[in-house]
């Protein structure tokens, strides 16, 4: 595995970063990952609330979600569609 393809940080910065995670403890290592993941989603909705800073919580919600997810998924799990129903990026 080369770590320059997953960071725009030196390659050592990575290695650092992968060893601290591997001294976590399975429990601790999943809570990194799932604090990850919510900054992520934080960044993704703050993003949406600055493009459109009046739209509703539940669109805000549904646009976060079709930058994740296929549209076919959108549609069929939520009823919406990003091309039809609202900007999602």
């Amino acid at each position: 595995m080369h770590l320059e393809e997953f960071t725009d940080n030196a390659p050592r910065a990575m290695e650092v970063w992968l060893e601290l995670l591997r001294q976590k403890a399975p429990g601790e290592r999943l809570a990194t990952t799932l604090g990850l993941a919510d900054l992520a989603l934080k960044m993704a909705e703050a993003e949406v609330r600055k493009t459109d800073p009046q739209a509703p919580d539940r669109e805000v919600f549904l646009r976060v979600a079709a930058l994740h997810l296929p549209r076919e998924l959108m549609i069929r799990a939520y009823r919406w569609d990003p091309e039809t129903d609202g900007d999602a990026g």
